[in-house]
């Protein structure tokens, strides 16, 4: 096997790690924060709590690469990706788990990358084929409708609540990818992530530091919680990004982009061990539904040529 053959299968792999890095991030979250019935840490704190431990890390590598400031015209791009990857997409998760399971919140964030390809095309004003939108719409109509089923079936206005706090997770999250992968070929993959958490670190150190439990809150909070936060900071938010976009590098966007279709079932896997919680039928069905509609709708795109995101 030749070297190019080494390199585009160990690409592949590290996709796969990346994938699977990121599949632990919903269950991770509620891991953190706990449920109503049994809170652990604060939402907020963890937001702020993880978005600061990536931005720690993110000011040692670019101290470390002798990483130079992004010029002037990447600063707006990487504002408004920091606002909807940093600071929206994961406080509103947050909230939202503290209601909802795990395996549940599997199947909203699932359409996350058929969001991502609609917000590309409406930022960057492109065209997109009759199927794709159909793709979008049902995609989207399916996410509601599971959330009908349950809202119905909970019987209380909080699981629904829930739910659309994780559909705009969903498209703040989407927003902000799309202006993060707007600046990645002039910063480099590892370098965008990077600045987008050391440009959130003014806010969200102070705000951490300033959230941080008292006494008596922490004597609650049990040690997976911690576990939890240190995840989501130091995987989910920071180096989980490096497998994934090295293997998009190495072993090529379109067939390493493929192994997140599997993200939404390895997330429900992971809450099993995690979190205690069981795979219902209904959401294994909806979670294959949206997952089909994301694959179908990247099977019609002909216009969007924006690097797949992570959940």
């Amino acid at each position: 096997m030749g070297s190019f053959e080494r390199r585009q299968r160990l690409g592949f792999w590290l996709g796969v790690l990346g994938m699977l890095l990121f599949s632990v991030t919903v269950p991770a979250t509620r891991l953190a924060t706990g449920t109503d019935a049994d809170p652990q840490l604060s939402p907020w704190f963890a937001t702020a709590g993880r978005a600061a431990i990536a931005g720690v890390l993110s000011v040692l590598f670019l101290l470390f690469t002798r990483s130079s400031w992004p010029a002037r015209h990447l600063w707006r791009p990487l504002l408004l990706a920091v606002l909807g990857n940093v600071l929206l997409w994961p406080l509103l998760a947050a909230i939202a788990l503290r209601s909802v399971t795990a395996v549940h919140a599997a199947v909203i964030v699932a359409v996350i990358p058929l969001a991502t390809a609609v917000f590309a095309v409406l930022i960057l004003h492109e065209r997109e084929r009759m199927g794709f939108w159909v793709c979008a719409v049902l995609g989207a109509a399916l996410v509601i409708v599971f959330s009908l089923i349950r809202a119905d079936g909970a019987g209380g206005f909080g699981f629904a609540w829930a739910d659309v706090l994780l559909v705009v997770a969903v498209l703040a999250s989407a927003f902000g990818y799309v202006y993060g992968a707007q600046v990645t070929l002039e910063l480099g993959a590892e370098r965008v992530i990077c600045w987008m958490c050391a440009l959130a670190l003014p806010v969200s150190l102070p705000l951490m530091l300033w959230l941080w439990p008292d006494a008596a809150t922490l004597a609650k909070v049990r040690w997976p919680s911690w576990a939890g936060l240190i995840y989501i900071g130091t995987v989910s938010m920071w180096s989980g990004f490096f497998a994934w976009y090295r293997g998009l590098e190495w072993g090529g966007t379109l067939r390493v982009s493929q192994v997140l279709l599997l993200q939404p079932f390895f997330a429900m896997l992971f809450a099993v061990p995690l979190l205690g919680e069981h795979i219902d039928a209904l959401s294994l069905a909806f979670a294959l539904a949206v997952v089909l509609m994301v694959f179908l709708g990247r099977r019609f795109s002909g216009a969007t040529r924006i690097a797949p995101q992570p959940e």
